[in-house]
């Protein structure tokens, strides 16, 4: 189905109006303390067609922290520099288990279900990190998003950083079991210290939408020309975020959105149209595992209203 971009700004621009009328709007999260001060009544939402046209509603220019969006970018860097190697240290199956579980590792020693659950993403910033000092790997992720987005301004929100650090005891579980079965290189304060970092980037949902566009083109930015990753690792990335990106909700969201998406405890969620668009949704009230609640919902009424489901109208 295809829109002209008065009826695509005005789908938009309806369901953001609709989101912040809702009283239903999920619970923000307090286990990291920076985040706990985010407005339940915020909504953005963003849509980027394949010309660059821009449809956006709400909160749209607000930046929030992305937290584990940001697995889909170092998934991207980590695969470019070890390609399928990378698959050696963690898998790509649905954990079904919340995003921190500890049971899931300790059952398949120490080898993370996926690369967008805790464990998994923490296993990649390992290998982003080897043969470079945290400062570096951390720079080079923020280098790569903000070339991504073509966004010089995008940076590290340190108050959430400096969070994470003090709170973060289930990861640094985590990173130690994974650690005692060889599965990271590196020294576990380093590592994590990156995981932190590139976990408390802050973006807008333009900014992530603009992020995230090589993914619903093949592989290649639009906004550049340049491409990102092949067409086929783009695929592969876009089949991982279906799958997996939602933690133990990914069926749930597979099944009410039907397009490939990945989440953050900060609200958002990106969500890819293959061949169609990239769209970033903000709104920081989480369902009961750990995903935007109004998120998923505006992004449902978006499938449907634009026949935009990877799986049919």
């Amino acid at each position: 189905m295809s829109l002209d971009v008065p009826d695509l700004d005005r789908v938009v621009r309806e369901i953001a109006d609709e989101m912040r009328a809702r009283p239903d709007r999920g619970e923000v999260a307090t286990y990291i303390p920076e985040l706990a001060g985010a407005d339940a009544r915020a909504f953005g939402l963003v849509v980027i067609d394949a010309e660059g046209r821009i449809a956006a509603g709400g909160d749209s220019d607000e930046p929030f922290s992305i937290q584990s969006i940001s697995k889909v970018f170092t998934l991207t860097l980590a695969l470019g520099m070890a390609g399928d190697r990378l698959w050696r240290r963690v898998g790509r199956e649905p954990s079904g288990s919340p995003f921190n579980s500890i049971v899931q590792l300790e059952r398949e020693r120490g080898i993370p279900r996926n690369p967008f659950i805790n464990a998994g993403a923490i296993a990649v910033t390992d290998l982003i990190l080897s043969g470079h000092q945290p400062r570096e790997a951390i720079g080079e992720i923020l280098r790569f998003m903000q070339f991504l987005a073509q966004d010089s301004s995008i940076a590290i929100d340190e108050a959430v950083a400096a969070s994470e650090l003090r709170t973060g005891f289930r990861n640094m579980a985590l990173a130690h079991y994974m650690k005692s079965f060889g599965v990271l290189d590196n020294p576990v304060d380093f590592t994590l210290g990156v995981y932190f970092h590139h976990c408390a980037i802050s973006m807008s949902c333009r900014q992530l939408a603009q992020a995230g566009r090589f993914l619903a083109h093949s592989g290649r930015n639009p906004l550049t020309g340049l491409s990102v990753v092949s067409p086929e690792r783009a695929r592969r990335i876009n089949a991982v975020m279906l799958t997996c990106g939602h933690y133990d909700g990914s069926g749930e969201f597979a099944y009410r959105v039907g397009l490939p998406g990945k989440s953050g405890v900060g609200g958002g969620i990106l969500a890819i149209a293959p061949g169609k668009a990239s769209i970033a949704v903000w709104s920081p009230g989480l369902d009961a595992s750990g995903n935007s609640h109004l998120g998923r919902i505006a992004l449902e009424m978006l499938t449907k209203r634009l026949g935009w489901s990877i799986f049919g109208a």
